[in-house]
């Protein structure tokens, strides 16, 4: 068992392809989180454009007199 360990770890063609086995995982694992943080990133952008529509939407509300208020949301209600 040990001659056997000794002859993989002494030869450069068997060590060369665990290395690249290795490297290759490597690469694909540092993509892969590479990936999840760029959709990360992407879902935080499109949270703060909507809540940015949202706060426009309520200053827009807020900036209009009662009445005029209830007229312009009342032509958005289902009821």
């Amino acid at each position: 068992m040990t001659a056997l360990l000794a002859w993989f770890l002494s030869n450069p063609t068997i060590l060369g392809m665990g290395a690249a086995v290795i490297a290759a995982l490597s690469y694909g694992f540092q993509q892969r989180l590479a990936g999840a943080k760029a959709e990360r990133n992407k879902q935080a952008q499109a949270e703060t454009e909507s809540r940015d529509i949202k706060d426009q939407v309520q200053n827009d509300v807020g900036a209009l007199p009662a009445g005029a208020a209830r007229k312009e949301l009342g032509t958005w209600s289902k009821g």
